[in-house]
């Protein structure tokens, strides 16, 4: 292998590890919203996702034109998370109900959600929605990208772009960071804890639909393609799981990895290169890189 041709990967990891990582950048963020604001991992995090793919192909499979597809499935995603927070996850809250039942009800949506989406006979056929985009290269530098990767990279952006503003500009936005500092002291100022959980649950159904309709005209829909939430929870471990910013940092670095060794080394070693990445952090900064220092809630 010449000089070149390592520039040339380099260049060409980097810039389509920034386009997949970015889509796991939002995947963690949902994964750490819910997680800051209820101690409780989603375990259901990546049926969520498969289920907007489902539901946006289904809308398109009745002939509805992306225009209502885009806006009927943010929705229906977010509603299906937040229902199922006020249902289920609010009901195990009020019975004082431990850690380990959060995650079981999790898991339980989320083989729900796949269950489900198996009887409807979609699941049968990998099936990959169309793209608004075309397919014409786009050179930057020696790299080749799509507009489709342009406009994933972008939305996705300018998505974590409007999520830090509702967090840190918006009365919501900062009661749902109360609620994920010290739920008692929120309470005894007038926020309503379930409320702000639910509404909480609903953004990161609503996060993980986009990530849904950003993907998926490049990979195949399938029952399975929730395991792509490994890889957030793997961008969320990096960055550092009580961080927002930390799961943008961690979704690029994990993409680009992931990438890079796909280039480099071998396709099959990319399945291996997050569990690394997660190991390696562990090791030398279990708090993940802007997790911050180790700290113990007050309740």
């Amino acid at each position: 292998m010449t000089l070149s041709d390592i520039w040339l990967f380099l260049q060409q990891g980097v810039l389509s590890g920034l386009v997949t990582g970015s889509v796991y950048a939002l995947l963690a963020i949902a994964i750490v919203a819910v997680f800051k604001t209820t101690d409780v991992p989603n375990f259901a995090q990546g049926e969520i996702f498969m289920a907007g793919g489902y539901i946006a192909l289904m809308l398109l499979a009745a002939n509805l034109s992306y225009a209502l597809v885009i806006p009927l499935t943010l929705v229906a995603v977010a509603a299906i998370a937040a229902v199922f927070q006020r249902v289920v996850m609010e009901r195990v809250t009020q019975s004082k109900g431990v850690g380990v039942q959060f995650v079981i009800a999790t898991l339980g949506l989320a083989y729900t959600l796949k269950g489900l989406v198996r009887q409807t006979g979609l699941g049968d056929t990998p099936r990959s929605l169309p793209s608004l985009f075309p397919s014409d290269p786009v050179m930057i530098g020696d790299a080749a990208l799509t507009w489709l990767d342009i406009a994933i990279f972008v939305t996705s952006v300018v998505t974590m772009v409007l999520i830090y503003l509702m967090f840190n500009k918006t009365r919501i936005g900062k009661a749902m960071r109360a609620v994920g500092m010290n739920p008692r002291a929120a309470q005894i100022v007038g926020i309503r804890l379930s409320r702000i959980r639910m509404m909480v649950w609903a953004l990161s159904g609503l996060i993980s639909a986009l990530a849904a309709l950003l993907i998926t005209p490049k990979i195949l829909i399938t029952p399975d393609i929730a395991h792509i939430a490994i890889l957030a929870y793997a961008a969320a471990i990096v960055g550092g799981f009580n961080s927002l910013p930390g799961a943008v940092l961690g979704g690029l670095i994990v993409g680009v990895i992931e990438n890079l060794v796909g280039l480099f080394i071998s396709t099959n070693a990319i399945v291996v290169a997050p569990f690394l990445a997660i190991l390696v952090t562990l090791i030398v900064r279990p708090q993940g890189i802007l997790g911050g220092a180790l700290q113990v809630k007050k309740v």
